[in-house]
Formats: C-alpha cells, structure tokens, sequence
C-alpha cells in the first residue's frame, strides 16, 4: 500500500508536471499564432506594394512610349521648320504666306514647350515613387526576415516541449499502468482477506440461525402450553388494545418533552448564529467581498448558509407542535407520538443540509490554507478543523437513524419492538454526548485559529469582529449541547423546579406589593420631611416666644390685659408669617432642583442634536461613497464579463488548436507506424530472398 501511495503521490507530481508545461505549451503556441498572423499580414502588404510597383512600372513604360513618340514629333517639327526656314527666300513674295509660317511655328513652339515640361514633371513624380517603393520594400524585407527567423525560433521550441510532452506522456502512461498492476494485485489480496471473513461470518450465522430455532421452540411449546389466547399475534387485534394511562407518567413525559423542547430552542439559536456568522466569515476572509469578488467556491458556499434558516427554524417548531400535544388527557407512547415523525423529517432535512454544505466547508478551509499570509500553524488548525467538521456531522447523521428508529412505531406499530427502546434512547443519549465533545473541540480549534489570525499583519477589525461573534455562537452551541444530564440528576433538578415554579407566582406578588408599598412610603416620607421641618421651626418660635413671656411677665406685672392680647395676635401673626416663608423657601429649593434637571436635560438634548446633525452628514456621505462604489462595482462586474468571454474564446480557440494538433500528431504517428511496417515487410521480403539466393 506503501508503494502505491508513493506511485499515487508521483503520478499526481508528474500531473502537475503535465498541466504546467500543457500552459507553457499553450503560451507559446499562442505567440506562433500571432508571429505567423504578423507575417501572412507583412507577405499581404509586400504583395500589394508588388501590386503598386508593377502598377507604376507599367505607367512609367506609358509615359516613356509618350515620350518617345513626343520626340519624334519634335523632331518632325524640327525638320518642317528647318524645310520652311529653307524655302523661305522662295516664298518670300507674298508677306501673308509668311505670317501664317510664323503663327504655325509658334504653335508649334509653345506645345513642345508644355510637353517638354510635362515630362519633366513625370520624371520628378517616378523618381520619388521608384525611391519611396525601394526604401519601403528593404524595410518590409528586413521585417520579413525576423518576423521568419522569430517563427523558426518559436516552431523550434514547440518542437521540443512537444517531444518533451511525447516522452511524459509515455512516462505518465507506464506509471499507470504499474499502478493499475499493483492496485489489482492489492485488490486480489483484499477480496482473497473479504471472502475468508465472509466465511467466518457464515458460519457465525449459521450458530446464531441454530440458536434462535432452538430459542423459538422453546417459546413457542411454552406459548402453547400456557398461553391460552394470545392477542398479540395478529396486528388487528393487538391495535384494539387499550394501553393503562398513568397521570404520573403524563406529567413525567410532558416535563422531559418540555426539558427538550428547551435544549432545542437553545440548539437552534446556536446553530443559526453560527450558520449566519460563518456566511459573514466567508465574506470577509481570505478575500474581502467589499474589495474584491470572492471565489466561485464561496459563493456558493455563502448561498447555501444564506438557506439555513429554512432547514433550523422547523426543528424548532415541529418539536414544539410536539410538546403541545402531549397532554395529561393523553396517553404518551412511541405508538401514540404522531408529530415526532414531523420532528424526524425536518432533523434528516437538517443533516441533508449538513451534509450537502460539507464538502464546501471543507474547500472552503483549504482556500484560507492558499491564502499568501497562510502559516504552517494557521494551516495545521485549518485540518483540525476539517477533521472536527466531519466528526459533527458524522454525529448528526448518527442521531438521524437513531431519532428516524423512535419515530417508525408512530407510523408502524410492529416496526420496532419495545425491548429495543432503551437501547435506542440509550444510544440517543451516547450520540448526544459524542456531539458534545465534537463541538467542544471545534470550538477550541476555533478559538487557537483566532489567536493566531489576529497576529496576521493583515487582520482587520472587521475579521476580528467576526470570529469573536463566531467563537460566541461556538460557546453557546457547546453550552446547549452539554444540557444531556443523566437521570437521577434531572429527577432532581425536577424537584428543585417543580418547588421554585410554585412559589414563583406568590413571590412575584409580595415583590409588587413590597415595590407599591415602597413608593407610598416614599411619598409619606416626603410629606413627613415638610412637616417635621415645619414642626422644628414652630417649636423653636413657641420656645422663644414662652421664655419672651415669662421675661415679660417678670419684668412688668402691672400692665392692662388689652396690652396682653394684643401682644399674644402679634405673635400669632408672625408664626404665620414664618411658616409661609418656610413654604415659600422649601418650594424655592424644589424649583432650583427642577430647573437645573431641565437645563441638563437641555444641554443632552443639544448634544444628542448634534450628533444627530453629525450622523446624518455621515449617512449621507455614506450613501454617496456607496453609489460610487456601487457604481464601481458595476464597472468592475461588466469588466470581468468581458474578460470572462475574451478567456472563453481564447480558451475555445487555443483547445481546438490544441485538438487539430494532437489529431495531426496521431496522423502522423499512424504513417510512422505504416511506414514502419512497410519497412519491416520489406526487410522481411529481402531477408527471404535473400535466403532464396543461398539456398540456389
């Protein structure tokens, strides 16, 4: 197994090794393309210059025969004009004979003069084209000449690297052929190891077969002998049996349904947080989505979490129609439990999602391992993780069958036999714990990935934000999944809590009966305060008031009672007096209070104002950088469309360059063949004559 891992991981290397140099390949079958489009549009334009050259060759030859013909006019002319110069003196009796000489003669002149300046000007006009063609045909020659000696280069390296793919190929073949030798000779010795087990497991299952026929009649020669009607044999009858309703039962059944209802909706709450806080993560890290588009990978990952509401919320609504059908009128079985079929769907739909996102989750974490800043340590946690991540929902998957098995008696009363149910409640509660401590240890890997991610010199509060709220949603999932307590325990806890919900109503009346009280104490309180204030005062002035009365008294005995009872309204009147001042002063004091509490009041309402006015310049600022960067965005999207559709026609173009290239190397690998074999049928017929020739 050692040397096929090790075959396995060189065959993979020299993959890699194929799909490198296949990209090199490609690169430079590209650039071939366009050296050899570069020079057929050089050879097209050297042609029309060719085109242009012959063109005004023909045009000079034109102008040369006109020119010669315009010559020998010129020299017939020369010839008349020299004949009429000769036969002037004898026709010199008429001078009107003579002016028509003249007048012809200068004619003449003039048309020789333009004809003569006319061909110098086409002279000028070749020249130049002959010198201008001359210069562009050496310029486009030279390029000619690179361009080619550029396309032998390229053709010379494409060569190679296809003789060099030839040979890989061929190794790559012959690798997997060994492999595919030693994989069968590995499944010859497994198949050889599965058939012996099966043979023990036969013979095990033939002792159990014999075992449980001597049980079976043993059961059934005691069925018959002391069983005199058995209802139970047949489905019919065993259905019209009416099971014993326990009130006691009734109560226990519905406080361990409401203990779980409980459990789910903290599982719940758990799982969405986490399920809602992992889709936040997959925005953010390793590519932020508000920077730059994330993987392909990651999309759909963050749209099939962006779904997980659908698949939590009825675990918790299904398990509460549950729980409200137990009631104490009710006879509670695993035969009578109708909605716990309901809750059974929805968990299996649950671990559907679980494992449908699985294999995302787990390419997702290696993505954050192809990270740039990616450590050793961040990358071994990432694995951690992955390995935690398979356990959890290998444990969902366990707590399906198990959660499916107790909801098939509701469906089909003979599907499961009641001996059996403990052991499946047994195994429940197994699964529950092993969830446990699978979450529990996720949650520490998770805890050591954030430590180490916030050492990252490219961490942003963002990131940290999030993997604090995910490490949160981490706790409460192991919070929730560590509430399986054994039995005794909650018996006890049952006890504890069936005597706290009792008293809690009578508390919570004396709690608002002591808070009411509290309040008209309070207002008594204040009024007593006013009073005793008022009360002080009054004693102070009847005790100054008595000792001014007893010094009066003592100091002058003979004066009037008018004069005493005039005295005694004075004072009455000031103690009135000083009591209205007191109020006044008292309701003073009050107001002062009020109105400092109403200025504070006024300076938090200016300062919450303006950091209202401050808020919303930023709010609007915001959404005017958000526009722009929608708008960017956009751009950016319909950039990458386009440089999407660019790639897939150059991908498109490239593969069918690349299939008539492998189509025209097997052609001529199937002529070398052909060749060959013609040769060796030569060679074959030569040797035979060969020996005919000795044999004579």
């Amino acid at each position: 197994m050692a040397n096929v891992t090790d075959l396995q991981a060189k065959y993979s290397k020299l993959a890699q090794e194929y799909s490198k140099l296949r990209a090199q390949n490609q690169v430079l079958k590209k650039a071939v393309v366009d050296e050899q489009a570069n020079s057929n549009s050089m050879k097209e334009q050297l042609k029309q210059r060719d085109q242009s050259l012959r063109k005004q060759e023909q045009e000079m030859d034109s102008l040369s025969f006109r020119n010669q013909q315009l010559a020998k006019r010129v020299e017939l002319l020369q010839e008349e004009l020299a004949a009429s110069e000769a036969t002037r003196g004898k026709r010199g009796k008429s001078g009107r004979g003579n002016r028509r000489v003249l007048h012809t003669q200068s004619v003449f002149d003039e048309d020789l003069q333009k004809k003569i300046e006319e061909n110098e000007r086409l002279h000028i006009q070749f020249y130049e084209a002959d010198e201008q063609h001359k210069r562009q045909e050496a310029e486009l020659r030279t390029r000619l000449a690179e361009l080619e000696k550029d396309a032998t280069e390229h053709q010379a390296v494409v060569d190679g690297i296809t003789s060099k793919y030839g040979e890989t190929i061929e190794r790559l073949q012959s690798d997997k052929a060994r492999l595919e030798v030693r994989k069968s000779h590995t499944l010859e010795r497994e198949s050889k190891e599965c058939r012996m087990r099966t043979d023990e497991c036969q013979q095990q299952l033939r002792r159990c077969q014999s075992e449980l026929n001597r049980h079976m009649k043993q059961s059934s020669s005691v069925i018959q002998e002391k069983v005199p009607f058995n209802d139970t044999k047949f489905s019919d009858y065993n259905s019209l049996n009416v099971p014993s309703h326990n009130r006691r039962h009734q109560l226990k059944s519905r406080d361990v349904a409401g203990q779980a209802l409980s459990f789910i909706q903290d599982l719940v709450a758990a799982l969405l947080n986490f399920h809602s806080y992992t889709e936040q993560r997959v925005h953010i890290y390793p590519r932020d989505s508000s920077i730059e588009p994330i993987s392909p990978l990651n999309q759909k990952f963050s749209q099939y979490l962006h779904e997980n509401a659908a698949y939590v919320r009825p675990l918790e609504d299904s398990f509460l129609q549950l729980y409200q059908s137990i009631t104490e009128d009710t006879v509670t079985v695993l035969e009578t439990v109708v909605k716990l079929k309901i809750f059974a769907d929805n968990f299996s739909s649950y671990t559907h999602f679980l494992l449908r996102i699985l294999p995302y989750q787990l390419k997702s974490l290696e993505e954050e391992c192809e990270a740039p800043l990616c450590t050793a340590a961040l990358t071994l946690k990432n694995q951690e993780l992955q390995c935690d991540i398979k356990s959890v929902t290998s444990v969902f998957e366990k707590l399906q069958s198990y959660i499916n098995l107790l909801a098939l008696p509701s469906v089909r009363q003979d599907a499961m036999p009641q001996t059996s149910t403990s052991a499946v409640f047994t195994q429940l509660a197994a699964c529950l714990h092993s969830l446990h401590d699978a979450i529990k240890e996720m949650s520490k890997h998770y805890n050591q990935k954030g430590n180490i991610e916030q050492e990252l010199p490219t961490v942003t509060e963002k990131l940290c934000t999030t993997t604090e709220c995910l490490l949160g949603s981490l706790g409460s999932l192991t919070i929730s999944t560590g509430k399986s307590v054994p039995y005794k325990e909650a018996l006890s806890n049952r006890r504890v809590l069936t005597s706290s919900t009792e008293s809690r109503e009578g508390l919570a009346q004396q709690v608002q009966q002591s808070l009411d009280k509290i309040g008209r104490l309070e207002q008594e309180k204040e009024h007593w305060l006013l009073e005793a204030q008022l009360g002080k005062v009054r004693l102070e002035k009847e005790s100054q008031r008595i000792a001014d009365l007893e010094a009066q008294l003592a100091a002058a005995l003979g004066q009037s009672p008018s004069s005493q009872t005039a005295l005694c309204l004075s004072e009455q009147a000031g103690d009135e007096e000083s009591r209205e001042k007191l109020i006044k002063t008292h309701y003073m004091a009050r107001v002062g209070e009020l109105t400092t509490q109403l200025q504070i009041s006024d300076s938090k309402a200016v300062h919450f104002h303006s950091e209202c006015r401050a808020l919303a310049k930023r709010l609007t600022i915001a959404e005017k950088s958000r526009e722009t960067l929608s708008e960017e965005v956009k751009h950016a999207n319909q950039n990458v469309t386009r440089l999407q559709d660019e790639l897939t026609t150059t991908k498109r173009s490239y593969e069918d360059q690349l299939s008539m290239m492998s189509d025209h190397l097997c052609s001529m690998n199937e002529t070398l063949s052909k060749q060959r074999e013609e040769i060796d049928t030569l060679k074959l017929g030569s040797k035979g004559n060969t020996k005919k020739n000795k044999g004579r």
